[in-house]
């Protein structure tokens, strides 16, 4: 509906300039937005305010301008009014709204989808944990985001590809051999001091055990380095196997799982680095070699080798950013951690310095989670090694709880999330709140059927039954939908989605507390029925987006 109020507005402004009544033809981009108060109809216009310099008029005579020159061939207009400045408020007939439903059942499973991609290529990096310990309550929130962020950017036509970036060269897979290894020893009875910067819980001790049944404890007692590579080799692989498991049964899939080491094994890093040399971009000094960030505006030069001759982790990022672009992406979305937020300004100078726009590349930062159970904190140590899995929260909580709670704020703040909440089965637990509408729904249709109603089918003349104020609040509702799934991508916020369905139930709920759907009037059931069964498909739809499940039953 947005829509059409925005064509009117256009096509009256140009009517106005066509006799002379504004003199331009520069016009600004039609913004329509729905008021916050009822009394200022259902859609409202600053486009007179904006246009008031170039047309060389008080905002007021522009808006007046507008009203004198609008024409509403499809009859949906009530009346316009001018408010305040210069605005224009819309009020629309009840009969404006029923052809909503009717749109949202032809385009059942399509309904919110759009092409305002138009099909330019957007890689999607998320979770990409050190294959060093399992998936922790934090990894399961980047996960829900990157991969909704995902869902919601191809249902609005972009190419999306999922990646997952392993981590498996350099210190921290060196780190995690020793502390297999150290683990072994101990094992097989030898007196070990076990340092502090090794990896602690008790998956290390289940990695040792494991080499130790497969190996021997002569293996352990042999040559140190054999061993030591073995252990690093064996535990990242099991991590990584693990990590994978976990995503799967939180129901991310990617496509592609990317090596760090394959940079390595490819030449890539010392090839992009040699490239950025023949550039002056990195430069010699104290023997080491440095990249000039500061010149694309970071803080201070980054070093990308060390002066023992080992490349940095930045360099290994530089070269893993250039092989993205050079895949063919033209839009590359990293899912980070709050923590890196440090790391943005070299990453962006990176990405400029290799010969690409700083917009290409864009980073979401997921704030942490705060885990409660009953309202009280969870206790959570990364040093001890004691922390609670994403495993576990699903394995309690289930998957559909665990994503759609991970996505009900906005991922730049921090998530309370309450694990005894989200196991409840009332309107306290919001994906209970949302999924119950759809099964609650599925249960009314299934009623109909057995009261003989199935015949009963939507109509124009079924349409124009739907009067009452709660009705129309959820045919409004039901037209915003497509509108929220178009900033949810624009603006890379999936929780808009989470939102608009949370706000949705609320809206049938009011609804299904206040009439019945399976009354006695033939075509005021058909009406009711179809703008049930288009409330059902929206919700299907929206946590489709999320990764969530729209189960018949409960």
């Amino acid at each position: 509906m947005i829509d059409h109020i925005r064509e009117l507005i256009l096509a009256a402004a140009r009517r106005a300039h066509a006799d002379g009544t504004l003199p331009s033809d520069a016009f600004p981009d039609v913004a329509v937005e729905t008021p916050k108060m009822d009394n200022h109809g259902d859609f409202a216009t600053n486009f007179a305010m904006l246009s008031a310099k170039v047309q060389k008029m008080a905002p007021r005579r522009v808006a007046q301008a507008l009203v004198d020159h609008m024409v509403d061939p499809d009859d949906h207009l009530d009346r316009t009014e001018i408010a305040g400045p210069g605005f224009v408020n819309f009020f629309l007939k009840p009969s404006a709204w029923p052809p909503v439903v009717g749109r949202v059942l032809s385009e059942d499973q399509r309904y919110g989808a759009s092409r305002i991609g138009q099909g330019k290529r957007v890689q999607v990096e998320f979770v990409s944990a050190n294959p060093t310990g399992p998936l922790h309550v934090g990894h399961g929130r980047g996960a829900a985001v990157g991969d909704a962020v995902a869902n919601i950017l191809a249902c609005c036509g972009y190419d999306v590809q999922r990646e997952y970036y392993i981590n498996d060269s350099g210190r921290q897979i060196r780190t995690l051999g020793r502390s297999v290894f150290l683990r072994c020893r101990e094992m097989i009875g030898e007196a070990v001091e076990f340092p502090e910067d090794c990896y602690q819980g008790d998956y290390i001790r289940d990695l040792a055990r494991e080499v130790i049944d497969a190996k021997g404890a002569d293996f352990i007692r042999g040559d140190e380095d054999a061993a030591l590579n073995h252990c690093a080799r064996h535990a990242a692989d099991a991590i990584l196997a693990g990590i994978r498991a976990d995503l799967e049964n939180f129901g991310v899939r990617y496509d592609e799982w990317f090596s760090e080491q394959r940079l390595y094994d490819e030449g890539q890093v010392e090839q992009s680095l040699e490239e950025l040399k023949a550039r002056g971009v990195v430069y010699a000094k104290d023997h080491a070699w440095w990249f000039n960030t500061t010149a694309y505006g970071d803080e201070k030069d980054r070093v990308v080798v060390r002066q023992n001759g080992l490349t940095t982790y930045f360099a290994s990022d530089i070269a893993y950013h250039r092989n993205k672009f050079a895949r063919g992406f033209d839009r590359i979305i990293d899912v980070w951690g709050a923590d890196h937020h440090g790391y943005i300004p070299r990453m962006q100078a990176a990405v400029e310095a290799t010969g690409h726009r700083r917009e290409q590349f864009q980073v979401i930062l997921v704030q942490l989670v705060n885990l409660l159970r009953g309202g009280q904190p969870v206790a959570m140590s990364t040093r001890s090694g004691e922390f609670v899995t994403l495993e576990e929260v699903v394995a309690e909580v289930g998957r559909d709880a665990a994503r759609f709670i991970f996505l009900t704020r906005a991922y730049d703040s921090p998530l309370d999330f309450d694990l005894e909440v989200a196991k409840q089965r009332t309107n306290d637990n919001p994906v209970y709140y949302v999924q119950y509408v759809h099964a609650r729904i599925a249960s009314i249709l299934r009623k109909a059927q057995e009261n003989g109603m199935a015949g009963l089918q939507w109509s124009a003349e079924a349409g124009r039954r739907l009067t009452e104020a709660e009705e129309i609040a959820l045919i409004k509702a039901l037209d915003q939908y497509p509108r929220v799934v178009d900033t949810a991508a624009e603006n890379l916020a999936p929780h808009r989605v989470t939102f608009f369905l949370m706000q949705l139930a609320a809206l049938f709920h009011a609804y299904y507390n206040k009439h019945r759907v399976l009354v006695e009037d033939p075509q005021l059931a058909a009406g009711r029925l179809g703008l049930i069964l288009a409330v059902q498909k929206v919700i299907r739809n929206g946590l489709a987006l999320l990764g969530v499940s729209a189960p018949e039953q409960m």
